[in-house]
């Protein structure tokens, strides 16, 4: 079926997809054979520790290694000087962020590492490195930053789209929107302005970064890690040492967690590095105080909003200006926080403004829908209380406001077939929307949106003498995805979930793939796997049309099985996909289905939460009492692991509404690096997270499918600052609503 059929599937009843078989990874996770980036071993194995820098911002005047090098013990050190130049701008700053040059940006930042024959060798070695540091000033908070006379990382960095005058740490300026805002606000019974505070959370997957690296004096190489891209490791550390890609391959690992945090590199290039000039493998795990200190948070935010309503709940205009700081380098992803902000609404008035801005800190990483979350907590906190000093009913505000199919969405473009009208009007009229609440005790609502995203992609799906099903694609499965694969190609081919076995390859295995990451696996690998089982169903009926004499096109494929298309094509029993393999030698040799593409058509994703909770008018603390997560999933294909992300996203939210903040000293270095101090709820935390999942098929999937794992995470900044603001009776614009905060907002109440 060719691609631009995807529609004709999306309404289809299903035999497999939508059911909720066991998990292939299950029994390997749960008996410890399951092989994690640290698990990884080979022959002649050294120990690599990295050196890093205990000062917020230093120039670094010199490095002396030579005790370390004469150490007993001591392979290999490396330093900045060991590398090459990188012409790539991006590339250039993955390579400081994994091994400082001039200056170290951040308390943490890496400036030399060792490979020796035991940890402990290589821990004396490290001590024996002796680096003159030169302190300059630092600045952390992304106002301070963009302030004038506010210290400088980095000259002449800024671009074009900076006015002039500005601090160098500004980076670049973004924009969007439409209509004419002050002419809108005009019409508005009351126009609310608030400036809004988030504070960096990490992603807190529970596995440290760690890989294992070999190469040869070939110049070929080999190395395995945990990653949600490995094709996107190789791509990088090839550019990084100056290798040819197809000189290294790439495994990944299983990984414990990602969430977005392992979608660049920090240890790999110097792990490599490392074995080149030691001439053995070198395997490198970060300790937890690294992971907080040295690799990707999320950003931290300052947002202005401006948002006009009437009396009757209509959105007059909207307007954001966001200042996120994404640590030592460009690129936060402010640009999807503009887009995202008011992308729920359809507006005839609305505009956002972004500003990038470099601070000393760890470079930000993404974090599952990177930016939504931080513009989301703004305007929809402003929504909530413009809905409520006009005592109006907050869902029947976002009803009336909310996008459609054919909206002209904020940051650009006209929706197609969307979900947010279901979302509202299913929490509209789930019981815990009227179930009563008690003394200190609040409800909150948010709505959240994220864009889902396509691009490459490769897969191939080949079928052994014996019928089974093998699939082979290149992306790390972190959230299900080799379930949900199995089960559409299975469901295409109309045989048995457990006749299908998903494998992730290697980059030496198959062509270009994506990172695992923007919602985008089961949408584009799983519309791959659904047309290279197509592929495959048309070599099978070719196969049978040959054996009964008979014309390709009057065999079709139903059940499992090649048949006649109809009584004039001939009188032959079905061939079975088990019959048509056991003589594939004898009829033209193996059977498989291949396809490649840069997928398109992710078909964007809402969701609107629910939460209850109770606050300690003596002490601030806050409990949550109960929570229901309402979103469109086009098509949930295994609902078990669907449940699973809306759960996890809401989870992840809630710690970074209530507890989750980096907390910088005056020093510049981070006064909580580890779990101890820097709190993800457990599940004494949390309630137990209700779920709805609706279905609103994606007209851009052959089944109907919208990627689920980010929009999750948008809603639940909001709604829990919505929900305590209205336990405790003060609006609060400030996370995480830490008990001393919530505390003194009570009190100055």
């Amino acid at each position: 079926m060719a691609l631009g059929s995807k529609r004709d599937t999306s309404k289809r009843d299903f035999k497999i997809v939508g059911t909720r078989p066991l998990r292939p990874d299950g029994i390997d996770k749960v008996t410890g054979r399951a092989r994690y980036g640290a698990d990884m071993s080979a022959p002649g194995m050294l120990v690599g520790l990295v050196l890093r820098s205990p000062h917020a911002h230093a120039r670094i005047k010199s490095i002396d290694t030579s005790r370390a090098e004469a150490l007993t013990g001591v392979h290999a050190v490396v330093t900045r000087a060991d590398f090459g130049d990188v012409e790539d701008a991006a590339t250039a700053d993955t390579l400081d962020n994994c091994m400082a040059g001039a200056k170290a940006l951040y308390d943490g930042h890496a400036v030399a590492a060792v490979a020796a024959a035991s940890d402990a060798v290589a821990k004396q070695a490290l001590k024996l490195i002796e680096v003159e540091y030169e302190p300059l000033p630092h600045v952390t908070d992304v106002d301070e930053a963009m302030a004038p006379g506010a210290p400088v990382l980095h000259e002449g960095r800024t671009d074009e789209t900076v006015p002039q005058g500005m601090s160098a740490n500004v980076i670049s300026r973004c924009q969007f929107g439409h209509g004419d805002i002050e002419a809108g606000l005009a019409k508005a019974d009351r126009v609310l302005k608030r400036t809004y505070r988030t504070e960096a959370t990490h992603q807190g997957y529970i596995e440290p970064h760690a890989c294992l690296a070999s190469m040869g004096p070939d110049g070929q190489a080999d190395l395995w890690c945990c990653t949600q891209g490995h094709y996107m490791v190789r791509n990088t550390c090839a550019a990084i040492l100056g290798l040819e890609q197809g000189k290294l391959r790439v495994t990944a690992s299983e990984i414990g967690g990602g969430f977005g945090g392992k979608t660049t590199v920090f240890l790999e290039p110097v792990a490599l590095m490392l074995s080149k000039k030691a001439g053995r493998p070198v395997k490198m795990v970060m300790t937890r105080s690294e992971v907080l200190r040295a690799t990707g948070p999320t950003a931290s935010s300052s947002i202005d909003v401006r948002i006009g309503m009437t009396k009757d709940g209509r959105i007059t205009a909207g307007f954001a200006e966001l200042r996120y700081q994404g640590g030592a380098y460009p690129g936060s992803p402010v640009n999807m926080g503009a887009m995202s902000a008011f992308a729920p609404y359809d507006l005839e008035n609305v505009r956002t403004i972004g500003w990038d801005v470099v601070t000393n800190r760890p470079r930000q990483a993404a974090y599952r829908a990177p930016g939504a979350p931080i513009a989301a907590f703004a305007v929809e906190s402003a929504i909530d209380e413009l809905a409520k000093g006009f005592g109006l009913d907050p869902l029947e505000v976002r009803l009336k406001n909310a996008a459609r199919e054919g909206t002209r969405a904020s940051y650009g473009p006209t929706y197609r077939a969307i979900g947010l009208e279901a979302t509202l009007r299913t929490a509209k009229d789930h019981p815990h929307w009227t179930a009563p609440l008690g003394p200190n005790q609040g409800r909150g609502v948010a709505c959240g949106f994220w864009f889902n995203f396509g691009g490459d992609t490769c897969v191939s799906l080949n079928i052994t003498p014996d019928g089974t099903v093998t699939l082979t694609e290149g992306n790390p499965d972190i959230g299900g995805s080799r379930a949900s694969m199995s089960m559409m190609a299975a469901e295409e081919l109309g045989i048995p979930y457990d006749k299908v076995r998903t494998v992730i390859a290697d980059t030496g295995s198959l062509g270009q793939n994506e990172v695992t990451d923007g919602s985008r696996v089961t949408f584009a690998v799983g519309l791959a796997t659904i047309e290279a089982a197509r592929a495959a169903k048309r070599e099978m009926c070719r196969r049978a049309a040959k054996v009964w004499g008979i014309d390709e096109e009057a065999v079709v494929w139903e059940d499992g099985a090649a048949k006649p298309s109809g009584p004039n094509a001939g009188e032959f029993p079905p061939m079975t996909l088990e019959e048509i393999a056991a003589i594939a030698s004898n009829t033209g040799g193996p059977i498989a289905g291949h396809f490649e593409v840069n997928a398109e058509g992710a078909g964007v994703s809402f969701a609107t939460h629910m939460v209850d909770t109770e606050v300690d008018p003596e002490t601030g603390a806050v409990r949550v009492l109960r929570y229901t997560v309402f979103q469109d999933a086009g098509k949930a294909v295994h609902p078990d692991y669907v449940e699973g992300q809306f759960q996890g996203g809401a989870a992840q939210g809630i710690g970074w509404a209530l507890n989750e903040e980096y907390i910088y000293g005056e020093d510049g270095t981070l006064q909580n690096p580890g779990f101890l101090d820097y709190r993800i709820p457990v599940a004494s935390d949390l309630p137990m997270i209700d779920t709805v999942i609706l279905e609103i098929p994606n007209p851009g999937h052959p089944y109907g499918v919208r990627g689920v794992g980010e929009t999750s995470i948008v809603p639940p900044l909001a709604a829990v600052a919505n929900s305590v603001s209205d336990a405790s009776g003060v609006r609060l614009t400030d996370l995480p609503l830490s008990p001393p905060k919530v505390l003194a907002a009570i009190q100055s109440r």
